[in-house]
């Protein structure tokens, strides 16, 4: 059995220990490049692997658990053991990580009075629930178990959320209670504040910051109690948002010489050694003045890029790595290539409303509700009704919506609105409206024919007799809201106000709307698509390809000329592209192909599209 110990320094078995590690997230890369990364990780130096553990992939649904495939953290630490490589895991139930709602399962937000990371002992119990699940599958890893983990996190970035103490000393004592024996570390901003806020009594403090390391070390000196110092997360880089005008890249001078100092001084967990992907709808958000959903991409400029290539930085690291240990040399068990497999024709095509019937029953309501109180943590949810009452639409409102609203009438595009446009009453044109109702346009003919009005004049005309004497009642026009969840907010206050779809109710013509069926839309059975059925133009829509590999290879789908959506390999979940970028292309693991013939879905949900994709050997994300 060994042992690993803090005291003026780590000590590992008795002998001085300096952490040299990386971040690498298993759940943001295929199993099977697992250890092709880890041999990476070895081949720069770092003798240390930190991971995240993900809640809401682990237990995707209350007391349902998962740990095959991705979520197979077991197979991980495995893996980076027999490469000699130490552990550190952060279980935290709360992980940040640019990852959806921080790592928290949505479903606890079907009780209305959640809050989240306080001594609130709903929130409480279902972390027991959850540990004393997990921590057993992990804890028999534990150094003084004869496995390789050395450090484990009690909370990720306390300091900057919230500072109940009683909160840290229920997490503390839960893991041990569970069978944690290695030491315990917090993680902080590398302020006073922060890390009196994280304060969690018999934990060791660390920093997590990009820069400044000797300025960041001395605040940490003043927690530390003599002990030894560590940035937990030095960022390396930074991660993207749809919108944001560019791939972001961090300074590798300034970087490369930060490093240098870290271990100079102390300890080091490189953050993100591989970024990896964002798979399915796992990205999360951001919130300070607008809502700013991550992309696909976890790129994170890192050490190795998002499909495991070694890069310059990577060069540069080792280097300064080696002044300070033995590099090993390590033989790459892996030749992973890149592969283009040219351009694709759309082969079939069929619009949502079409088929929504076959991918979920509705459940019919005379209210709207969120989709976690249908048990929908992701994806879409479509709420339809029928203009029963109303004379047109001349004022819409979609009040507590989430986070993005594609609005039809008569399965024509009516409105789109987004984050604060949510917040507001739109104004309708009757023109507009017509162009929607085919109705309305007959009413529209009937007026022209009988008044002599020009189709300006008419719709002129139905505005105001419709409005005022009912002239459209009755007319019954179909009316569907297309919700999608962006990615829910992984950081700050704003976590627990996450309950995506509409909350409230829908407004038209200034009264609440009723008489709703509810979709729920996961889009986790796209195997149930019948292509065979109706497609409309301009409607959100199913696409679909087909593609032969004789070879397997890493590949990047090019959705240029697409609008917005999601993509399907296979039936797995690629992540979502959206044409304002930065990201350009979706990153396709070879693991995820097939020998011979292989399918992808492209879901749109704005009407634009070409009748082509193409799948290239080089990746863009801005």
């Amino acid at each position: 059995m060994g042992k690993f110990e803090i005291k003026d320094t780590f000590i590992l078995n008795g002998e001085p220990f300096k952490v040299i590690s990386g971040s690498f997230h298993y759940f943001r890369t295929v199993p099977e490049y697992w250890r092709d990364r880890l041999e990476k990780l070895k081949a720069l130096g770092c003798n240390t692997v930190e991971t995240y553990i993900p809640w809401n992939l682990t237990e995707p649904k209350k007391g349902e658990f998962n740990f095959e495939g991705f979520c197979d953290v077991e197979k991980f630490i495995q893996t980076a053991t027999e490469l000699g490589l130490y552990i550190i895991i952060r279980p935290s139930p709360y992980i940040c990580a640019e990852w959806e709602f921080g790592g928290l399962p949505a479903w606890l937000l079907k009780d209305r009075n959640m809050r989240l990371r306080v001594s609130y002992k709903p929130f409480l119990d279902a972390v027991e629930d959850y540990y004393k699940v997990l921590l057993p599958k992990i804890t028999k890893y534990q150094i003084d178990n004869g496995g390789n983990i050395i450090l484990m996190q009690i909370e990720n970035e306390y300091g900057y959320y919230a500072n109940d103490h009683e909160y840290m000393k229920f997490m503390s004592d839960l893991m041990k209670k569970y069978g944690v024996t290695v030491p315990l570390i917090t993680s902080d901003g590398p302020y006073h504040e922060s890390y009196r806020g994280g304060y969690a009594e018999g934990a060791h403090p660390t920093g997590n910051f990009g820069s400044k390391t000797e300025e960041r070390f001395d605040v940490i000196k003043d927690y530390a109690n003599g002990g030894p110092l560590m940035c937990a997360e030095f960022w390396v880089g930074w991660f993207d948002h749809w919108g944001n005008g560019g791939h972001m890249k961090g300074n590798l001078v300034q970087s490369t010489e930060d490093l240098d100092k870290m271990l100079e001084l102390g300890n080091v967990s490189i953050y993100m050694f591989e970024g990896g992907t964002n798979f399915g709808f796992m990205n999360g958000s951001n919130y300070y003045n607008e809502l700013t959903p991550d992309v696909t991409s976890y790129d994170y400029d890192g050490i190795l890029t998002e499909d495991g290539q070694i890069t310059e930085k990577y060069k540069k690291y080792k280097e300064v790595i080696s002044k300070y240990v033995d590099v090993p040399e390590v033989e790459f068990s892996m030749d992973i290539k890149r592969k283009a497999y040219g351009k694709l024709e759309c082969k079939e095509k069929v619009s949502l409303f079409s088929v929504v019937d076959d991918l979920s029953t509705p459940v019919h309501l005379p209210y709207t509700v969120n989709m976690e109180e249908l048990d929908q943590s992701y994806g879409y949810i479509l709420y339809r009704s029928r203009l029963h009452s109303e004379a047109g639409i001349a004022k819409l409102k979609l009040w507590e919506t989430a986070d993005r609203a594609n609005v039809f009438v008569d399965e024509n595009p009516l409105i789109t609105l987004y984050d604060h446009e949510l917040d507001e009453e739109h104004n309708i044109p009757m023109e507009k409206f017509l162009a929607c109702s085919q109705p309305a346009q007959m009413l529209a003919g009937k007026f022209m024919m009988e008044r002599g009005l020009t189709p300006e004049t008419a719709a002129a005309a139905i505005g105001e007799a419709g409005l005022s004497t009912g002239t459209l009642t009755g007319l019954n026009e179909k009316f569907d809201v297309l919700v999608e969840n962006m990615g829910r907010v992984n950081f700050g206050p704003r976590m627990e106000t996450q309950r995506k779809g509409i909350g409230r109710c829908v407004q038209i013509n200034g009264h609440i709307h009723n008489d709703w069926d509810i979709y729920t839309l996961p889009l986790d059975n796209v195997e149930k698509i019948d292509f065979n059925k109706e497609y409309k133009e301009g409607t959100p829509a199913f696409y679909r390809f087909t593609f032969d590999v004789k070879e397997k290879g890493d590949t990047f789908l090019d959705f240029e000329g697409w609008g917005k959506g999601v993509i399907f390999l296979n039936g797995f979940n690629l992540g979502r592209f959206w044409e304002i970028g930065p990201q350009k292309r979706l990153y396709i693991p070879a693991p995820l192909l097939k020998d011979g013939e292989n399918e992808i879905i492209v879901f749109e949900t704005d009407g634009k599209h070409t009748d082509t994709i193409e799948l290239k050997d080089e990746p863009d994300i801005g």
